[in-house]
Formats: structure tokens, C-alpha cells, sequence
């Protein structure tokens, strides 16, 4: 049953990612500006400027560079960056791992508290069911670059217990890497642990009010054990739905975020690449993004199902 899930979400992903990739070429292709004004500078002649887009194959029919363009990235070849010339591939697995910290550090702390806090909520209720609901809405209020400049002039600049700029490998120093990546993935963190927390919270309410934790109770199952093993794991599919989306919304965040801390990661490289018109780059990083969007639904539901087996995730 795992091979099958995994055949189909794979099945899902490919066209899924074909579809981005044509969406993220098309808006970007059709976007202000260009590489070549980039690269031909301000004082380059009109002449100078046509010169550097045929060079570039910039003047080619937009299906035409798109076609390109994918029969490289079949072949894993997602090519060179118009700009620098650097190999596109090469350049995003440099920085892969830097986003790739934040976002699954984010996301495993926000899930284990978020749960944690809703969980304990459901089950006790009172002011804690109120603090929970009222940190949702004000989670998914406050935007990323906010939170993020609020901790560094508070825990960076005022306080001085962490860096607010930098990042350091974890081979390096497992020490300053945890330091240099506390501010950007507390940044990453509040918004989720709220969400999260929330949705925890209300499917467990369904859940205790449920027949089958009646039934438990009257059987005399501990109230610990209907709460947190039964109640818990059948309300496990809206709350494993969230942290899903929690991922995504943390992956997009990191654009920002990474712009505010200065860390060389996937996100501050698809900013550069914008203001750049570099499009190979903008289409890797694209991909990057799908697959790791595809990969972690594959995850969440090999997880589900592990935790329901009765249960077809497929």
C-alpha cells in the first residue's frame, strides 16, 4: 500500500511541477525589463542592448526558450544563470541546505507546540482555549518581515543574545549555526505554532464529543489514554492538512525572512533573480520549491497513514 501511494503522489507531482514551471516561465518572461538591460548596463547603446538579447536568445518565441528550457531540466540540466553564467543547479544545491534548515526547523517546532498547546486546550479548555484562539488570529495577521525586524531590534540589537545578520554552516560550528538560524526561524515559528495550535484544538473538541470516545469512557479507559492515543490520532488528518500548509507558507516566508537576516539561501537568491530578470534561475528555484511541496505531502500522508492504517490517503 506504501508503493502505491507513493506511485500515485509521484504521478501527481510531475504534472504538477510541468504546470508551475510553464506559470512561473510565463509571468516572469512577461514581466518589466530584462536580462540584457541588466547586463548591457545604463549607458549601453540600443544597438548594444538588441546585440546582448540575441546573443542570449532572449528575441526567441517565448514557447521556443520554454522548450529549451525543459528539455534541459528532463535531462537535469536546468542550465547557466543569464547573469553570472554560474550553472543554475549547482548554485541552488549551494544554497539548499540553508533554506531547508529553517523551514524544516520551523516547521517541526511549530508542529510539536502547536499540537502540544491545542491539544491541552481541547482537553482543559477555560483561558487557555481563549488564549489559543485569539494567538490564531493574531499568527495569521502579522506578516513574516514585521516579526522578523521586531526580534532583531529586540533579541539582536537591545539584548545582544543572537546575531542578526550571517549564517554559519552546521559542519562549521554546530554551536553558531543553531545561533545564526534562532531569530530567522522564531521569525518562521510564531505565526505557524498559532495555527496550528487552533486547528489541533478544534478537531479535538469534535473528537472528544465523538461516540467513540463516549464508548472509551464508559468502558473505563483512562481519560489520558482517550484524550492523547484516540482522540488525538483520529483528529490527526486536519492537523496533519495544516502543518502541510504551515510548510508552504514557511518555504514562501523565507523569502523574506532570509532578506531580513542576510542568509545566502534559495529565498534571497529569488529575490536577486527578479530584480535580475534571470529566468533559468527563477525556474530552478521554482522547481526546487514544487518538488520540496510535493515531497513533504507525500511525507504527511505516509504519516497518516501510518497513524490510521484503516484509513485510504490515496
Amino acid at each position: 500500500m506504501t508503493g502505491k501511494i507513493i506511485l500515485k503522489r509521484v504521478a501527481f507531482g510531475i504534472p504538477l511541477l510541468f504546470v508551475v514551471s510553464i506559470i512561473t516561465f510565463v509571468l516572469v518572461a512577461l514581466s518589466p525589463g530584462d536580462a540584457a538591460r541588466v547586463l548591457a548596463g545604463p549607458d549601453a547603446t540600443q544597438a548594444d542592448y538588441e546585440s546582448l538579447r540575441q546573443q542570449l536568445g532572449l528575441n526567441d518565441p517565448l514557447p521556443v526558450q520554454y522548450w529549451h528550457w525543459l528539455v534541459g531540466a528532463m535531462h537535469g540540466n536546468l542550465g547557466h544563470s543569464i547573469v553570472n553564467g554560474s550553472d543554475v543547479a549547482q548554485s541552488l544545491n549551494e544554497r539548499l541546505g540553508v533554506t531547508l534548515s529553517l523551514v524544516i526547523l520551523a516547521t517541526i517546532i511549530s508542529g510539536v507546540i502547536g499540537i502540544l498547546v491545542g491539544s491541552v486546550s481541547a482537553h482543559r479548555g477555560g483561558m487557555l482555549g481563549k488564549i489559543v484562539d485569539v494567538g490564531a488570529i493574531a499568527g495569521f495577521a502579522l506578516p513574516h518581515f514585521w516579526i522578523g525586524l521586531i526580534l532583531v531590534t529586540l533579541l539582536a540589537v537591545q539584548l545582544r543574545l543572537f546575531p542578526a545578520l550571517g549564517y554559519v554552516n552546521l559542519s562549521s560550528s554546530p554551536e553558531l549555526w543553531l545561533r545564526s538560524v534562532s531569530l530567522p526561524v522564531l521569525t518562521l515559528v510564531i505565526g505557524g505554532v498559532a495555527g496550528i495550535a487552533k486547528q489541533t484544538r478544534d478537531a479535538m473538541l469534535n473528537g472528544l464529543g465523538a461516540e467513540y470516545t463516549v464508548a472509551h469512557r464508559a468502558d473505563g479507559v483512562p481519560e489520558r489514554s482517550v484524550v492523547y492515543r484516540h482522540v488525538l490520532r483520529n483528529s490527526a488528518s486536519p492537523i496533519l492538512a495544516v502543518v502541510g500548509l504551515h510548510f508552504v507558507g514557511t518555504l514562501s516566508g523565507t523569502v523574506l525572512v532570509e532578506q531580513i537576516f542576510g542568509l545566502p539561501g534559495l529565498g534571497s537568491l529569488a529575490v536577486s533573480a527578479t530584480n535580475q530578470h534571470d529566468i533559468p534561475v527563477i525556474q530552478g528555484i521554482a522547481l526546487y520549491f514544487g518538488i520540496l511541496v510535493v515531497l513533504v505531502n507525500l511525507v504527511l500522508d505516509l504519516v497518516y497513514r501510518r497513524l490510521n492504517p484503516k484509513v485510504d490517503v490515496s
